[in-house]
């Protein structure tokens, strides 16, 4: 049973493959008449270098007339928030309705923050104090100049581990160097941060898929995790951001740790171990056995200004790693947080505001920070409304620096690790592999991938491959865009893909292709490639319309093309005159205006005639079998004269359609029909009553 989509009006207008056969006298048909754009309004002809010259100088001036606009219509009030974005929820703050829970909140985060940001620390490779200086002064300058009012900044586990992986190699971490390359990469990551903010770079991470990411931060987390079971084993391990040294120093050191079994129940009971428990049962039995956090130097942070530039050429990899972690996962935080709280967030602004944190925490002995998934879940949870939950956290950690350090002498070194398991193990992801896995298997491979690479070849190495088979996909699908043969929806002028839609039907003499991609140099030859293609192998199974035993006409549906270049003009310059010579027109349906006038200024419009493009592909379907049927009921005998005097397929197409109507006439409809029969549908070249 054949599938319409008519409406019941045109129930009586079916089809029959037994009609094929029958005649059909040409007739007008009634076209939309496309708008092609006026040249004289864009200068003069130039050529195509000119022509992208001026597209290019027009979105430029499009660009600047908008950012002019925009400035012109912002107000002091406007400019003050823009630059303290903290003055937009000062001034609209509820103290009765928000103080109390931004308080509990910032409460909240701070007495989680201040044993993680020691835990932090110790896993770049710093003293603990480092990691209570970066979780202080950043998160002042944070709620200044931060857009986003849940997301808590701190040190976090992955940055760690990317700074204790870079600095390893250049410095020993008992060695002053160590924490001053630690501290000048805060300040890089900062200027960073901000530059690609104010330029409005943060676009470019896009690259960098989902897939990547999460495989990224899987196996990382593994890494952090093995690494520190050194405070469990009892015995020290090798420090490397590579799976295999981890693992062939744990399995080295067993011998060791065998002969160590003072309290080894405690410490493999680490990641159960509050710190207060594990504080308490140090300062009470004083066990031996047992790395404590040490001696922690009480006061704030002063001021100082980073030192050994010499280095920062050797850190700039590094930094740009961070950066590119800090706008996909704490941009990301804060875009989802605003959107569940009601506001606005702008990603290019925020990524400032973590840029001035870093900078400013720089001058206060801080290592890179950004934003944490967990504690902003946790602030979020809480009921955190405003930036004053973050303004609390660093009184709380203010606090801690002036009066609790004492106490943090006695924290076992293994309660500290077990803070940093428990806080990645959240980052393996393996729910998103099994995702991956049941819906695309191509992201699946990348995850793979990344995590494979990652584990074993390390951070950096595992970042690039990922990053760049993940380019290699993109640019695969940029250079193999989707292309689908159309076919007509039984009852209706709709046109959709013949393989989604096994009961469209084609036309003989006809192909309808949809090109669902930009047109450009990379992609040109594979489009070319597939149009050979589709001209030679047809299935005739579904076509209707004249019998014919080729294909006289190929219409291009250019709806979703958004753009073309210079190479791809020129390629189908070549296509018209490839299709020119075996007697084959091109028609063009629906290009967009910025499509058609690249190709207006190419010469393209007028090489292949105004009269073949087309509003509605229903158009150019109507007017090629009129012209197919023309073909089709030629005589035999006039068609075939002496060999010099043989008329060419357009003569003959334009002789044909001239005895009916003229070219402007098709495309107007405004020619109505003489003769009386021909209102009746059977001669409607595109609908047959059912014999």
């Amino acid at each position: 049973m054949e599938i319409t989509y008519a409406s019941p009006s045109a129930g009586e207008l079916t089809y029959s493959t037994s009609s094929r056969s029958s005649t059909m006298p040409t007739r007008p048909v009634k076209i939309i008449p496309l708008q092609h754009p006026d040249m004289a309004s864009y200068g003069s002809s130039g050529g195509l270098y000119s022509s992208s010259s001026s597209s290019s100088s027009s979105w430029c001036n499009s660009l600047f007339s908008g950012w002019r606009g925009k400035i012109k219509r912002m107000t002091f009030i406007d400019w003050i928030e823009m630059l303290f974005p903290c003055c937009r929820w000062i001034r609209t703050y509820r103290w009765r309705e928000y103080f109390q829970v931004d308080l509990m909140a910032g409460t909240t985060v701070g007495i989680m923050l201040v044993p993680q940001a020691m835990s932090y620390a110790k896993l770049a490779g710093l003293d603990a104090i480092y990691g209570l200086y970066s979780g202080f002064v950043p998160i002042f300058v944070y709620a200044i100049f931060g857009s986003s009012r849940q997301l808590a900044i701190g040190p976090v586990a992955l940055v760690s581990l990317l700074v204790s992986n870079v600095l390893s190699g250049i410095a020993d971490s008992t060695d002053a160097l160590y924490t001053e390359l630690a501290i000048l990469l805060a300040l890089m990551v900062g200027i960073l941060e901000c530059i690609m903010g104010l330029l409005r770079l943060g676009w470019l991470i896009r690259f960098i898929s989902h897939s990547v990411i999460s495989g990224f931060t899987t196996a990382s987390a593994i890494v952090i995790a093995l690494s520190q079971a050194k405070y469990f084993l009892g015995y020290e391990i090798d420090r490397s951001s590579k799976i295999v040294p981890i693992i062939k120093s744990v399995i080295s050191g067993v011998d060791e740790g065998k002969s160590r079994k003072h309290l080894r129940f405690l410490r493999a009971m680490g990641p159960l171990t509050a710190v207060v428990l594990g504080t308490t049962f140090v300062k009470i039995y004083h066990p031996s056995s047992i790395t404590l956090v040490g001696d922690i130097p009480q006061g704030l942070p002063s001021f100082s200004i980073p030192k050994s530039f010499q280095y920062a050429k050797t850190l700039i990899p590094t930094a740009l790693l961070i950066t590119g972690v800090a706008i996909l996962e704490s941009v990301g935080i804060a875009k989802a947080l605003a959107a569940k709280n009601g506001y606005e967030l702008d990603s290019n602004q925020e990524l400032v505001g973590l840029g001035v944190a870093n900078v400013f925490g720089s001058f206060f002995s801080a290592y890179p920070t950004t934003g944490s998934f967990s504690r902003s879940a946790v602030n979020h949870e809480s009921g955190a409304k405003t930036g004053l939950s973050g303004i609390v956290t660093g009184i709380i950690m203010g606090c801690a620096l002036l009066f609790l350090t004492p106490l943090f002498e006695y924290i076992p070194q293994c309660a500290l690790a077990a803070i940093v398991i428990s806080a990645v193990i959240s980052l393996v992801d393996y729910e998103e592999a099994i995702f991956l896995w049941r819906v695309d298997k191509k992201d699946f491979l990348l995850w793979t991938i990344t995590s494979t690479a990652t584990l074993f070849l390390g951070i950096e190495i595992g970042v690039l491959i990922g990053v760049g088979v993940s380019l290699a996909f993109v640019i695969h699908e940029s250079a193999n865009p989707h292309i689908a043969v159309l076919g007509r929806l039984p009852g209706t002028t709709v046109y959709r893909n013949i393989e989604q839609y096994p009961e469209a039907y084609t036309y003989n003499g006809i192909v309808i292709v949809r090109i669902d991609s930009p047109i450009y140099f990379a992609n040109i030859s594979y489009i070319k490639d597939r149009l050979r293609e589709y001209e030679v192998v047809v299935d005739k199974s579904t076509r209707r319309g004249p019998e014919v035993e080729r294909i006289y006409f190929v219409i291009l549906e250019m709806a979703p093309v958004t753009y073309i270049d210079s190479s791809a003009v020129q390629a189908l310059k070549d296509l018209h005159n490839e299709y020119k010579s075996r007697d084959i027109q091109v028609a063009i349906s629906n290009p967009n205006r910025e499509v058609l006038l690249t190709l207006s200024k190419a010469g393209v419009v007028e090489l292949i005639g105004k009269e073949w493009y087309f509003v509605r592909v229903h158009d150019a379907v109507q007017v090629c079998l009129q012209n197919v049927q023309s073909i089709k009921e030629a005589p035999k005998a006039s068609s075939d004269p002496a060999p010099e005097e043989k008329p060419s397929f357009f003569q003959r197409l334009l002789k044909q359609r001239g005895q009916d109507l003229s070219v402007s006439e098709l495309e107007s409809g405004s020619v109505k029909p003489s003769d009386s029969k021909q209102s009746d549908p059977q001669l409607e070249p595109l609908l047959f009553r059912k014999s």
